[in-house]
């Protein structure tokens, strides 16, 4: 079963899908949030295209722990998804993703327009990389524990 990533900003929704292993998170599509109803149905469609069994939306906390307005607006697109979807969605610390998501652009020598296209899906792919990666530690830690 896979994962389903978001990195829902003001213009634009970022989307990625780990792989059936859950190990690899990899960008699939930027979504233009002209009309929130379009856009959550197509998370909806995702959701079923891929057996997604688990949706995770970054979550903008400030480095304080702090809530702010656009982590608000998170919190209440995240339940709008799970009014559409018949999965867990999960709320994930976002922090740094765009960065991330940028320099990895950077290294592929990817710019301008195209950056721009492509920044929020691979900023998604980082949250949901960072989410796996957290699943994974915490599987192998409760092996490991007696």
């Amino acid at each position: 079963m896979r994962i389903l990533a978001l990195d829902v900003g003001e213009c634009r929704v970022g989307v990625a899908v780990s792989d059936p292993t859950q190990t690899v998170a990899r960008s699939l599509v930027v979504l233009e949030r002209t009309d929130d109803a379009e856009v959550l149905q197509t998370v909806a469609s995702l959701v079923q295209e891929h057996g997604v069994q688990c949706v995770v939306v970054g979550y903008p906390v400030s480095l304080t722990g702090d809530v702010g307005p656009q982590a608000v607006r998170v919190g209440r697109f995240a339940r709008a998804v799970a009014q559409v979807v018949d999965v867990p969605v999960e709320l994930w610390d976002e922090s740094y993703s765009t960065a991330d998501a940028e320099m990895i652009l950077r290294e592929r020598r990817i710019s301008g327009p195209q950056r721009r296209q492509r920044i929020d899906a691979v900023a998604a792919a980082v949250i949901l990389q960072d989410y796996l990666d957290a699943q994974a530690h915490n599987r192998e830690r409760e092996r490991q524990e007696p």
